[in-house]
Formats: C-alpha cells, structure tokens, sequence
C-alpha cells in the first residue's frame, strides 16, 4: 500500500492510501478528490483526470505511452510534468507520490 498525496490548484493536500495494483484515478475517485473527472472511467479515452506529477516524481512514474500523450492533446494547460492518472499504476516504489491538480479539466 503507498500513500499519495493529491495537491489542487489552490495548493491544499490531501493524503490517501492505495492499494497496490489500482490507478491514482482509482485513487483519486475512491476518496472523493476533487479536481479528477474521469469521465472515461479509466480507458485512456478522455483527458479527466489530468495531473501534473511532482518533478522529483517523474522519472519513478515513467513517461505516457504514445497513446496517453495523444489524450493529453486535450488537456487543460498540459505541461512536460503532465500524465493521466489513470494510466499511472500504484506500486510500493511510488510510496509518498505527489500530483497535482490542474486549475480545471478538459
């Protein structure tokens, strides 16, 4: 179980467990963060639950997929930092992960 820590635009935190295996979307939505949509429940298709990974985060989250980056084409105010948390899988390695939200979603 790792704990991640949801940070929305206005810079309020909020910490979660999550259970290895989920995605932070899953996350995002089992404990009612605000800021994750997630309209596509999940499938990659939409651009919902865009999150900004903490930088000291990056290299331990990977880089999206080609497909993911093709989604994020309709994010709000994508930057380099910029994943969809539902393609990010929790894991014990990314214990005391840090994302956040964008100001609105797409």
């Amino acid at each position: 179980m790792a704990k991640i820590t949801f940070v929305d635009h206005s810079g309020e935190s909020r910490i979660v467990e999550v259970e290895n295996g989920s995605t932070v979307m899953e996350a995002a939505i089992k404990n009612g963060i605000p800021g994750i949509e997630a309209e596509c429940g999940g499938a990659c298709a939409c651009a919902t639950c865009h999150v900004y990974v903490d930088e000291a985060w990056r290299e331990k989250v990977g880089a999206p997929t080609p497909m993911e980056e093709d989604m994020l084409d309709f994010g709000f105010d994508v930057r380099p930092n910029s994943r969809l948390s539902c393609q990010i899988k929790v894991s014990d390695e990314l214990d005391g992960l840090v994302v956040t939200t964008p100001e609105r979603q797409a």
